[in-house]
């Protein structure tokens, strides 16, 4: 297929890599000068906006921060849809509000595009290797008419209903455990730390016991290194649990723990670290209590 993948970030370069591995013309849409340059030594076309892709393309993945990036990208001044081929379908994959995902839907669709609200889980690892898991919803055409795309960036697809805004649903209560989850790892590994355990036999333990959790495994090994290289920033989970909370909140239901776990990458981040990697909320403790973080020495 003829596809645009628009965003070459940490997620959406991996996503980018692995279609043209599997056989696709891809053109990458960024406006970095450094990822489409990366792009095009790996054998594909890019351009900077996406007003820019081939006449005629087939399908959009949409690998931006936001609704709003998402929808200028496809529908602003320099977006992709004049360059959509008619029934091109648009995988639309930012992590946004249902609200917004129905909303971009409705527009997708009164503009002739087949639509997938399609969320991924998987990082910038699973996106590399190509074994995102995609959350989906809407019509079956657009399944169909996405399902090249979707073989070549996940390992699995759910197919969660023909409704825009249900992929988004299950991706916010995705997002909703994983925030929590960091902040939950990155607080034990600083009492432990506090206490006088020594760190590595702290996380090699804990990952072979009960207390375990994917993320104490995935990113505790980034404080332990001393590498805040953002693979996913402490800012993404400044939105993304805000978005769970602002769903929460128009549900009149109640998210203690979840708000806990917002101020505390909200701390981090208005204390100048939200760029560094989400583990790095660690740093809450260490500004809190000057607990020495293993690796090299950050400021």
């Amino acid at each position: 297929m003829k596809v645009a993948a628009i965003g070459l970030g940490s997620m959406g370069m991996g996503a980018a890599l692995n279609l043209l591995k599997a056989g696709h013309d891809v053109t990458g849409v960024d406006p970095r000068a450094e990822p489409r340059d990366g792009f095009v030594a790996a054998g594909g076309r890019a351009v900077a906006r996406a007003a820019d892709i081939p006449d005629g393309t087939e399908a959009a993945l949409v690998l931006v921060v936001n609704a709003q990036q998402t929808e200028a990208a496809l529908f602003g001044e320099g977006g992709a849809l004049p360059r959509l081929a008619p029934g091109a379908v648009v995988i639309a994959s930012a992590t946004v509000a249902p609200e917004a995902a129905r909303a971009l839907a409705v527009k997708g669709e009164a503009a002739g595009l087949l639509w997938l609200d399609a969320p991924v889980s998987g990082g910038a690892k699973g996106a590399r290797e190509g074994t995102m898991v995609v959350m989906a919803s809407g019509s079956e055409a657009a399944f169909t008419r996405a399902e090249p795309v979707l073989a070549a960036i996940g390992r699995k697809t759910w197919r969660l209903g023909d409704a825009p805004g249900i992929g988004s649903t299950v991706k916010m209560v995705n997002q909703l455990l994983a925030g929590v989850h960091i902040a939950a790892a990155a607080e034990a590994t600083a009492l432990g730390i506090r206490a006088g355990a020594d760190p590595k036999m702290l996380y090699e333990v804990i990952t072979t016991a009960a207390g375990n959790s994917w993320m104490f495994s995935d990113r505790v090994p980034h404080i332990l290194d001393g590498d805040d290289t953002p693979r996913s920033a402490v800012d993404i989970f400044v939105k993304d649990l805000g978005i769970v909370l602002d769903a929460a909140r128009g549900m009149t239901f109640p998210l203690p723990v979840t708000s806990a776990a917002h101020q505390l990458f909200l701390g981090v981040s208005a204390a100048g670290h939200g760029g560094r990697d989400d583990a790095f909320v660690i740093r809450f403790w260490q500004m809190l209590a000057g607990i020495d973080l293993p690796g090299p020495r950050r400021t």
